[in-house]
């Protein structure tokens, strides 16, 4: 997705403690400056960046770097209101806003991060060390942003830059062969060709096409490739239905464990129930309480002060991980639904595994005897649908997967109705024992949680690609007949299942359009010149014991759900920004998820309607809208003092605000 939306959310200067709240009130003294610069790289291409000053202070100041692909152009767009808050809420740091190679106004072309890396082009290192030679560069750079503008920080630190002090990534992955184009062989069709369409970059999909195994020329997109070079703490911050969770887990992990000396010891992780868009009122068909990321909105500016400006924070007592366990969304205040801090990811647990069993059950006892397995046929031209998961441009999150789970291409295995709470956190494995009479084929597996009424949420799922079951970088075709092993990561999670509930795992061949779909062919990647149905076999026998893994954890205590500090439970009208304006103002509101829609006026002192606007809640937790000055009719209006009203229901809140022309 674009950046914008996740900008404006974890932006805005309140919600986050007496501090960001002074600084807001005082929006005008920190006003800021603008100039167009082109960067030098070292291949003799230079790359369009918009340079931000703070307008009170003395230079040299630290920086904080935002490298993006979807236009640094701020300035008319309605995006202004970034740069406005990073300069208030940053006081006392320069901000520079670059665009990638061949991205907005940056010469060069575009070449999907192959150029931000560490490679014969190194873009990040370059503007990094660029900024540092400036003489109002105190030396001290941090780089921040998700998605895309994340992706660029973690290549960026790999390239080891010497000035670069400290990134703040959200929803993003330093391996990008592995965490978003393909899954264990499996082509991600709805991330990557419908992001390479919003960037008008569809030509790149044919260099998939030339390289579908994992190749040397995938490691400059491959943190892991060269962990000890990264030397810099990084705040990683990741949800359970995003798209690139694992990527921002495994960073985390090899960096705290591997990295290099300034980063071992000092990576920080937080994961939140949030898809990749973090601003949407709820991941999927359900809500979670107690879990909007703006319970974290300080942590990053304290986060930046912390390592570019050496002050005394919150970071310095700040658990290393903290994460989010879900649970039963009609029972909020159950076990469940609640953050738990810990020193390490993963927390201590016990794999236990689940059998399947021949009768669609799923047991923590094997079957001891020899049975015949389950089959079913998977068709190409008729594949099992995506409804959910860990998607981008298409539905995602928690979503019932009953309607799938009635086809007979999807087999189903469910526990007996929990009688106690089981509570896992951590990686979670399907070891599957399955026969094709087919050359090639995918197996995909998804776990969910069974309420009482029936519903069957979707919680994770994974998939694997036949001829990449042992590897990714060569290819082994099936033997039609044989049984194989597949080790089916379904990556990681945290969820409480309820007592009443039960827990569920699917299998089938396909997931569309999250997943490509496999011909069953055996050709090369999407050079196929037909279809075939395949036959598969599940087995789970006493040879063949086809299992779930959970990593079930033993004597947490999350029987109180915690209410943190500045949680928005309410509608609530937050101040404008600037205030007074000229020109255009920002007014921010928070409609949590089961609010009505709510209406937003302006009033002159005379009572008279100014300016309305209808919010709809489903279009996020936090809404900013903007006001140029004008009337309903279009016409300015006069300096002076005016009411803004934030009415939903019978609850109504109201604060001033002032235009000065």
């Amino acid at each position: 997705m674009k950046a914008k939306s996740l900008l404006l959310v974890f932006l805005l200067p309140i919600m986050s403690g007496p501090t960001l709240l002074a600084e807001s009130a005082v929006l005008s003294q920190y006003a800021s400056s603008s100039e167009l610069i082109m960067i030098p790289m070292r291949d003799g291409d230079s790359l369009a960046a918009d340079i931000y000053f703070p307008l009170i202070g003395q230079s040299p100041w630290p920086t904080v770097l935002v490298r993006t692909p979807y236009g640094r152009s701020i300035s008319g767009s309605g995006e202004d209101i970034v740069v406005q808050i990073l300069t208030n809420v940053l006081a006392g740091y320069v901000l520079v806003v670059q665009d990638t190679r061949g991205r907005g106004d940056s010469q060069g072309t575009d070449s999907l991060y192959f150029s931000d890396g560490w490679g014969k082009r190194q873009d990040g290192y370059d503007t990094v060390e660029w900024i540092a030679e400036q003489s109002w560069s105190n030396g001290k750079i941090g780089m921040w942003g998700p998605s895309a503008l994340g992706i660029t920080q973690y290549l960026a630190a790999g390239a080891k830059p010497p000035h670069l002090t400290c990134c703040c990534v959200l929803v993003a992955t330093g391996n990008l062969y592995e965490d978003a184009i393909f899954y264990d062989g499996v082509y991600r069709q709805a991330l990557v060709d419908g992001w390479l369409h919003s960037v008008k970059q569809d030509s790149m999909q044919s260099y998939f096409v030339d390289h579908p195994n994992y190749e040397p020329i995938y490691d400059t997109m491959n943190i892991y490739t060269r962990l000890d070079s990264i030397n810099v703490p990084i705040l990683h911050i990741g949800g359970w239905h995003d798209i690139f969770l694992q990527g921002n887990i495994d960073a985390f992990t090899e960096l705290q464990e591997n990295g290099g000396p300034g980063a071992r010891g000092n990576q920080k992780l937080i994961l939140g129930p949030w898809v990749h868009n973090i601003t949407a009122a709820q991941p999927g068909e359900i809500y979670f309480p107690h879990a909007t990321p703006l319970l974290f909105f300080a942590t990053m500016f304290d986060w930046f002060d912390y390592w570019l400006k050496d002050e005394v924070n919150t970071i310095d007592s700040m658990a290393t991980v903290q994460y989010y366990v879900m649970g039963d969304a009609d029972q909020p205040e159950t076990i469940g639904n609640n953050w738990i801090e810990s020193e390490t990811w993963p927390p201590e647990y016990t794999p236990v595994r689940f059998y399947l069993q021949p009768d669609s059950g799923l047991a923590s006892t094997s079957i001891p005897i020899e049975v015949l397995p389950d089959t079913f046929s998977y068709d190409p031209q008729y594949p099992v649908l995506t409804r959910g998961g860990r998607n981008m441009n298409i539905d995602a999150g928690t979503y019932d997967q009953r309607e799938l789970e009635a086809r007979p291409d999807v087999l189903t295995y469910t526990t007996e109705i929990l009688m106690d709470t089981v509570i896992i956190a951590g990686p979670v494995w399907v070891q599957l024992y399955a026969g094709s009479d087919a050359l090639d084929t995918d197996f995909m597996a998804s776990l969910c949680d069974v309420y009482p009424d029936g519903r069957s949420m979707l919680i994770a799922d994974g998939a694997i690609q036949a001829r990449h079951r042992n590897s990714i970088e060569e290819e082994d075709l099936l033997t039609p007949g044989e049984i194989e092993s597949y080790t089916i990561d379904l990556w990681s999670t945290a969820v409480a299942f309820a007592p009443g509930h039960r827990i569920r795992l699917n299998i089938s061949s396909s997931n569309y359009n999250r997943f490509a779909i496999n011909p069953n062919t055996g050709e090369p990647f999407r050079q196929h010149t037909r279809t075939q149905i395949a036959l598969q076999s599940i087995y789970h026998d006493l040879e063949y014991p086809s299992t779930l893994i959970l990593p079930v954890m033993e004597g947490v205590d999350t029987a109180v759900p915690e209410k943190r500090e500045n949680q928005p439970e309410t509608m609530a009208l937050l101040p404008n920004f600037p205030n007074p304006f000229n020109g255009w103002t920002s007014i921010p509101v928070i409609l949590p998820n089961r609010e009505a829609p709510a209406t937003l006026s302006i009033f002159d002192l005379n009572g008279r309607l100014v300016k309305e606007w209808t919010i709809n809640p489903s279009r996020g937790l936090m809404q900013i809208i903007k006001w140029n000055g004008r009337s309903e009719a279009g016409s300015e209006v006069t300096s002076g003092v005016y009411i803004t009203k934030l009415q939903a229901k019978e609850i109504q809140q109201s604060r001033k605000i002032m235009l000065l022309k």
